[in-house]
C-alpha cells in the first residue's frame, strides 16, 4: 500500500507539474491574445484615418477637376471671342498682307509718277 501511495504521490506530483505548465500557457496565449486585439484595434483606427485622408484628397482632387471644367470653360469663351486665324491658303492672311503691302506701295508710286508725268 505504501507503494501505491507513493506512485499515487508521484502521479498527483506530475499532474500538478503538467497543470501548471497548461496554466502558464494559457496565460501567454492570452497576453498574446491581448496583444493581437490591441494590434488589431490599433490597426482600426489607423485604417479610420486612412480612409478619412482618402475622402479629404478625394475631395480635392474633384474641386480640383472642378476648376479646372470652370477654367477650360472660360478658356474656351474667352477663345471664341478673338478673331480667327485664317488658314494660309485665304487671301486675308496677316502675312499676305504684309506681302502685298510693299508691292501695292510701289505700284501707286508709280501711278503717282505717272499722274505727275502726264
Amino acid at each position: 500500500m505504501l507503494t501505491e501511495l507513493e506512485t499515487l504521490s508521484q502521479n498527483i506530483g506530475k499532474l500538478i507539474a503538467i497543470s501548471q505548465r497548461h496554466n502558464e500557457a494559457r496565460l501567454a496565449l492570452e497576453d498574446q491574445l491581448a496583444q493581437t486585439r490591441a494590434e488589431a484595434e490599433a490597426t482600426r483606427t489607423e485604417l479610420a484615418l486612412m480612409r478619412e485622408e482618402r475622402d479629404a484628397l478625394q475631395a480635392e482632387r474633384d474641386a480640383l477637376s472642378a476648376k479646372i471644367d470652370d477654367a477650360q470653360v472660360r478658356l474656351n469663351a474667352i477663345l471664341e471671342k478673338l478673331p480667327r486665324a485664317r488658314a494660309h491658303n485665304e487671301p486675308d492672311n496677316q502675312l499676305d498682307l504684309l506681302e502685298a503691302a510693299p508691292h501695292e506701295v510701289e505700284a501707286e508710286s508709280d501711278v503717282t509718277r505717272h499722274g505727275e508725268n502726264a
